[in-house]
């Protein structure tokens, strides 16, 4: 079997126990599957909940903080803790992992993004097994809204995993509810998310951030990556292993036939705009045909954004439908804005581009979320 290199996801409510102690057996059991994994030969990067399970047992409290100071303390206890139990582990099936923090202005910067990925590259090479988490006990944003579903898809993106292996406390995606209708069934296979995939998603969990919705974002992330994400049962016997060969275990999502390059990923899932351009529909319409950006078709803009940032593209309803790096200021734009190419010369702006943003330096987002990747009609266009 060829080698491969795949990012399992492991959530608190497969770690910790309702009270929010830790599961030691389960532990030490999906350690014990990594690691005859990785003897077979494969890469493995764990990401890893937990922290905040983990400090709430040390610190004997029984429900979730409420503050963000609160989760700062709670996480920062927790993580030295899990990292000493995954240590312990992994040292007695003679394999060293190494911690890994990120946030998400790690990613959003394109110089620190490619650091992570060489330090990914360079621990892998040395055969360690690196476990990652958000750096919940510094970063605020992360805490409040961020989820380890999207980041293990926003490192399989970053590392070119070979596939994704979500686990959770669920057996995979279900048509009804299966815990209020007897007559759900499991969906073996997702080719694409769509609105209606995107109903059957549930509530957050009580101890961990996430739920069916930030995995549905997560398996977008992937899809659009060119990487298979598999949703499945942590307590499933062997269920990391059964998931790597193909043993039908939870539910599959295939990814898009032709992934998306590495540049407009970085673009669409990792870096947050700086501002807002408003187009009209016209404009919309050339965007989705694969046009560049035209001074043309702008309406306004939103935000002190400078020329080089990454701006969100919207309608004028305010649905997004782009992201791209601008050629202009925002003052700039203020000025152009509606102008043909030949009306930008007499006016008080230096005209060193006639696009706001070239087609190469944009990403179609308005469908990746829906489970379409348009972003395919630009590469066909360039």
């Amino acid at each position: 079997m060829d080698n491969k290199r795949i990012v399992v996801k492991i959530g608190t409510s497969s770690l910790t126990y309702e009270n929010g102690r830790l599961r030691f057996d389960r532990i030490e059991r999906l350690v014990r599957e990594i690691s005859d994994l990785v003897n077979e030969g494969h890469q493995i990067i764990l990401v890893s909940s937990g922290a905040v399970g983990a400090g709430l047992s040390r610190l004997g409290l029984t429900k979730r903080p409420a503050t963000i100071p609160e989760k700062q303390a709670v996480a920062a206890v927790g993580q030295g803790l899990l990292m000493q139990i995954y240590s312990k582990f992994f040292s007695e099936y003679c394999h060293v992992c190494a911690q890994v923090l990120l946030t998400a202005e790690d990613l959003q910067q394109r110089k620190r993004y490619l650091n992570c990925r060489n330090t990914f590259e360079t621990l892998l090479r040395l055969n360690v097994i690196p476990i990652v988490n958000e750096n919940d006990s510094v970063a605020v944003d992360e805490i409040k809204f961020g989820d380890n579903d999207t980041l293990s898809a926003l490192v399989a993106n970053l590392v070119s995993a070979d596939l994704l292996v979500v686990l959770s406390d669920i057996d995979g995606v279900y048509n009804k509810n299966p815990k209020e209708d007897p007559t759900a069934e499991l969906i073996p296979v997702i080719e694409e998310i769509d609105e209606q995939i995107m109903s059957l998603a549930g509530d957050a969990g009580s101890l961990g951030t996430g739920g069916m919705v930030t995995k549905f974002h997560a398996a977008q992330i992937a899809q659009s990556s060119g990487i298979p994400m598999i949703i499945t049962n942590s307590s499933i016997p062997n269920v990391i292993r059964k998931a790597v060969h193909g043993e039908g275990v939870g539910t599959l999502f295939l990814p898009d036939s032709v992934a998306m390059p590495s540049r407009k990923r970085w673009m669409a899932f990792y870096t947050h705009p700086h501002g807002e351009i408003i187009i009209d529909q016209g404009a919309v319409a050339a965007l989705q045909a694969g046009k560049s950006l035209l001074p043309a078709g702008i309406v306004g803009c939103k935000g002190n954004f400078t020329a080089g940032d990454l701006v969100k593209i919207c309608d004028q309803s305010g649905r997004e439908i782009a992201k791209g790096l601008t050629n202009y200021s925002a003052k700039e734009i203020e000025i152009i804005k509606g102008k043909v190419s030949a009306e930008i010369d007499s006016l008080p702006v230096q005209h060193l581009y006639d696009e706001v943003i070239h087609r190469d330096n944009l990403v179609m987002t308005n469908n990746i979320v829906k489970g379409r990747s348009s972003w395919k009609l630009l590469e066909k266009h360039n």
